[in-house]
């Protein structure tokens, strides 16, 4: 059931616990947020059985490594789940968020990390964004690895990863230290790694922990246009998301409508169906699944344990609208 993250030594379970929204406001936010129903889903996630934790500083101005952290201290050590951050966005005192990969600003930016989370060394640190804002050019991604390499060799860092990079970039990576995961986005509506970033992953023993596999919440079956509408102000998919905008909005809802026939044939949730079909690509070492209230967990864990027959993919397949890009933030 359990895979093994890259030439790691982790093994981690199928899904992994995506704590973005639990950052509440600030620049990319998910609208307001408690944070005691925050540190309630992180316990009820482990109580189920996923036993990695994905968060990064930018969430919410460290808000979310925060109430990681809290979750953690209450449960024993020897059954924490790992806990994956990142690094690369930093903020000054009006919330403006900059890109930095200086081995000095990443050396504050771990040291920030551990303290919030309260560990002795991070599990995985991951590059968040090779470059900012995304397609920009990622002129200072080799300082960035070399500087994480050697956070690692100084114990800070158990491991190394990266976050939405390309071929091109994990080959220039490669030649300064190996790549133990990639983190890129991948559901039903957003497929372009399907053509290059997979295979190489896989040929390359690149562990894959894929984000976003109900589409910012798209996909989990719980969505309505009248929810949509209701978002608050805060809320950055309300208006940075092309696929909760018209015209894709329209053909997106009807989608998830052919996904619940999938799921009430087997008494599952729409949720599930849509992290069963990331899990299906055998590069795909894990998911990243998002939740800010402990009875999401109920809705997709049982994925974990969910296979999609052949017809059902073949009946996904046709339904599926046409993928959109992950990094069209304009």
């Amino acid at each position: 059931m359990q895979k093994r993250l890259g030439t790691s030594e982790f093994t981690i379970t199928p899904i992994g616990l995506g704590t973005w929204a639990m950052g509440g406001e600030g620049a990319f936010g998910w609208g307001p947020q408690d944070d005691e129903e925050s540190v309630s889903t992180v316990l009820r996630a482990v109580e189920r059985g996923i036993n990695w934790i994905d968060t990064a500083p930018a969430y919410g101005y460290g808000r979310s490594e925060r109430v990681v952290g809290r979750a953690l201290a209450e449960i024993p050590q020897a059954e924490r789940p790992y806990v994956f951050t990142k690094c690369g966005l930093v903020w000054d005192e009006t919330g403006e968020i900059t890109h930095s990969l200086k081995a000095d600003s990443l050396r504050r930016e771990v040291e920030a990390s551990l303290e919030r989370l309260g560990m002795g060394a991070l599990d995985l640190v991951q590059i968040h964004w090779p470059s900012f804002p995304p397609g920009s050019p990622a002129l200072e991604l080799e300082q960035g690895w070399t500087a994480l390499a050697r956070l690692r060799e100084e114990g800070l860092i158990r491991e190394i990863g990266v976050s939405n990079c390309d071929v091109n970039q994990l080959q220039r990576l490669a030649q300064i230290a190996p790549v133990t995961s990639l983190q890129p986005p991948y559901s039903m509506l957003m497929r372009q790694i399907e053509d290059e970033i997979l295979p190489y992953c896989g040929e390359h023993h690149i562990g894959v922990i894929s984000y976003s596999p109900m589409h910012n919440g798209l996909l989990s079956g719980r969505m309505t246009r009248e929810r949509i509408a209701a978002m608050a102000e805060t809320d950055w998919r309300a208006k940075l998301n092309p696929a909760f905008q018209e015209p894709h909005l329209t053909q997106n809802l009807a989608f998830v409508e052919k996904l619940r026939e999938i799921a009430d044939a087997y008494g599952r949730t729409v949720a599930e169906v849509a992290v069963a079909w990331v899990l299906r690509h055998q590069a795909v070492t894990g998911a990243i699944v998002g939740a800010r209230r402990p009875d999401q967990i109920n809705d997709f864990c049982c994925a974990m344990e969910f296979r999609l027959s052949v017809e059902d993919l073949a009946m996904i397949e046709r339904a599926m609208p046409t993928s959109l890009s992950a990094y069209d933030l304009d």
